[in-house]
């Protein structure tokens, strides 16, 4: 399935963001897509992260849902991949979510 234009534009700006994430924090979904102008595409961002994975330099394992759930695991090869990288980066994790997302959030509102 071929991908229209638009939608490959948004996924290299998603992709643009994904990369600015610092070492050790994590964003979400729906914040990457308020930052975008695109408050409502949070499971587009989802799609994008999921198309990431043959893409070296982007941390798709940083993006979580709003709670801070591992919400894309499925998605990493290895049965914990998404948590064992995290938590290598020193995030805490229990049962799959963040333990203290306020602590590890970076949201890039604030940081563009």
């Amino acid at each position: 399935m071929e991908r229209k234009t638009g939608s490959s534009n948004f996924f290299t700006k998603v992709y643009e963001v994904a990369k600015r994430i610092p070492f050790g924090k994590v964003t979400s979904y729906g914040a990457i897509a308020k930052h975008l102008g695109a408050e409502r595409s949070a499971r587009m961002v989802g799609w994008a992260m999921n198309a990431a994975h043959n893409i070296d330099d982007v941390p798709a394992h940083r993006v979580v849902n709003r709670n801070g759930l591992l919400t894309g695991k499925s998605h990493f090869d290895g049965t914990n991949l998404m948590q064992q990288l995290l938590e290598n980066e020193g995030v805490e994790i229990k049962n799959y979510q963040i333990v203290d997302l306020e602590k590890y959030f970076w949201n890039p509102q604030d940081n563009f």
